[in-house]
Formats: structure tokens, C-alpha cells, sequence
């Protein structure tokens, strides 16, 4: 009976140490609305850049999407040239919903424009910066700062992505110790 009960004191010690060095990757994803509760309109002719500055105040990751809400407009991803001349034969992407969820599925540049005739030329277009993705310890320090994102509009979507090779190892090492 001691040996026995030596035995579970063992395995809850060795399963706490377990949970202790464990470092769980939790990758949240967010939904940002963009230009907050304007939305993607004809910015004031003082404002050309609204939409600019308020992408360069957040902070977008993989797996992010933008939702963009408007009425008789456009969304349209066109590469940098097209950004610049605002106008698109051929965008990459296109939608004119009124209520446009574009996800943003690889690091690097994204550019959106209006695709309704002298909306772009008038601020009515935005470039999003994508960052790579993120170590557990960057990750960490972003889940502080997430108050501030939400501010600007951004919001945390109902799921969180786990690491699954984690979670296998975990799952594993404690069926081996209970078996």
C-alpha cells in the first residue's frame, strides 16, 4: 500500500514538472474591422491617408482577415503598380457585397483599392503589411498588447489554433504515465 501510494505522489509530481516546461503555441487569430466603425468609405478630403494610418497602428498576422462594410462600393487586391495608378483590369481579388471578409493568407504586402471610378484617387485604398509568423515568446508578448488592438478595431475570432505536435507529445507522455 505505501508503494503504491509513493507511486501516484510520483507520477503528480512528474506530471506537474510536465505541465510546467510545456510551452503551448496559442496562435489567435483576429478579425479587424477596417476604418473601425466608419468602415471602407470615401475618406475626408483632410484624410487621404485614413486608411493607411490606421493599418500602420496595427498589427496584422497570418490567418487575420479584414472585414470590410460599405455601401454601392467595391473591394478589390491589386498588386503595388496597380495600387499606385488606382485602377485594376485584373484584380486578384474582388467583391462588392457591402460586406467583404478578405483573409490574409501569406506574410508580406497586400494592396486594396475601391474598384468604383475616383474612390481610390480619393483615399479610398490601403496597403496592409503581413508579418511572418511569430515564436511563442513574440506571441506571448502580443496577448498583453491585445487591448490596444481591439481599440482600433480589431477583434478576436471565437477559436484558438494549438500546436498540435504539443498536444500529441503531451497526450502521450500522459497515458504512458497513468497506464
Amino acid at each position: 500500500m505505501a508503494f503504491s501510494l509513493f507511486t501516484n505522489s510520483c507520477k503528480v509530481l512528474l506530471l506537474l514538472a510536465l505541465l510546467s516546461s510545456f510551452n503551448f503555441l496559442a496562435v489567435v487569430c483576429v478579425e479587424f474591422q477596417v476604418g473601425g466603425d466608419k468602415g471602407w468609405v470615401i475618406p475626408p478630403s483632410k484624410n487621404s491617408h485614413l486608411y493607411n494610418d490606421w493599418a500602420s497602428k496595427n498589427r496584422f498576422k497570418v490567418d487575420d482577415t479584414l472585414r470590410f462594410e460599405y455601401k454601392k462600393d467595391s473591394v478589390l487586391v491589386v498588386t503595388q503598380e496597380e495600387y499606385e495608378k488606382c485602377r485594376s483590369s485584373h484584380p486578384m481579388f474582388f467583391s462588392n457585397n457591402g460586406n467583404t471578409v478578405y483573409k490574409l493568407d501569406q506574410p508580406g504586402l497586400f494592396y486594396f483599392i475601391s474598384g468604383v471610378a475616383g474612390h481610390c484617387e480619393r483615399g479610398l485604398k490601403m496597403i496592409i503589411k503581413v508579418l511572418e509568423l511569430e515564436s511563442p515568446s513574440q506571441s506571448a508578448n502580443q496577448t498583453t498588447n491585445s487591448t490596444s488592438s481591439q481599440k482600433s478595431g480589431a477583434l478576436p475570432m471565437a477559436g484558438a489554433t494549438y500546436s498540435l505536435t504539443s498536444m500529441m507529445i503531451f497526450t502521450s507522455l500522459l497515458g504512458a504515465l497513468f497506464a
